[in-house]
């Protein structure tokens, strides 16, 4: 039986390409995704291309979609082994903290650390008792270090400040671990041309930013509690 993989926001962008590449390594891949008429067509391309891919839907602002969602995969996969929480959301993308709306710093929040909240705490002890691996997807801008030392960083307040959240409980859920064999670490794949930044000129494809991602989740070490991009560890 093939290893069971859980990766949200998995019907476009790197999320996509993150399910394809575990699928081609020989993963069973459940394909997160909140709209179900795109969820189910992401899933049937990878299908078409021999992977074993089947399509949960899961809405990352709405509890209850969470829940129903967690729940079919305790009672229909309880052997997964691996979570991707990939999906996320921009806020408006402010460019300033003094630019930024709350409702916007709240719609950044609800995805890219509630929902992800939800349903790493569903989750967790399951892929505690199976000795799994959990990945939150970050940016680099989630890093202080980095937001504080490049001329590069881009001072989104909504979205940076939801993501730094996430590596705080990425933290968090890695010290409950520490004595186990399950693992929970974060991943930056580094500025990649995406809907959620417009595709914009000069990052890297989602082939390769997915890549990175793959690569951490699915090569045997150990990497609890570590923050990582494509050189290795990174700054908090």
């Amino acid at each position: 039986m093939n290893q069971i993989a859980f990766v949200t926001g998995a019907n476009k962008g790197i999320g996509l390409e993150t399910a394809r590449q575990l699928g081609n390594a020989g993963w069973k891949v459940l394909l997160g995704a909140r709209n179900t008429q795109l969820g189910r067509e992401a899933a049937a391309e990878l299908r078409s291309q021999g992977l074993d891919v089947e399509f949960l839907q899961i809405d990352m602002t709405d509890k209850q979609s969470i829940e129903q969602a967690a729940g079919i995969i305790q009672t229909d996969y309880p052997a997964l082994t691996l979570l991707i929480n990939n999906a996320g959301m921009p806020g408006a993308f402010s460019r300033s903290f003094s630019d930024t709306k709350e409702t916007d710093l709240r719609n950044a929040f609800e995805v890219n650390f509630f929902g992800t909240f939800r349903l790493n705490q569903l989750l967790l002890p399951l892929i505690r008792s199976n000795e799994g691996t959990i990945v939150n997807v970050s940016t680099d801008m989630a890093s202080l270090h980095f937001m504080q030392s490049s001329e590069y960083a881009l001072n989104a307040f909504d979205y940076n400040a939801s993501k730094t959240a996430g590596n705080a409980m990425t933290v968090a859920m890695a010290i409950e671990c520490s004595k186990t064999n399950a693992q929970v670490f974060a991943v930056t794949p580094g500025f990649t041309k995406t809907d959620l930044n417009g595709n914009a000129e000069g990052g890297k494809s989602k082939e390769a930013g997915a890549a990175i991602i793959v690569g951490y989740a699915t090569d045997g070490k150990r990497h609890n509690g570590e923050f990582l991009d494509v050189d290795g560890v990174y700054g908090w």
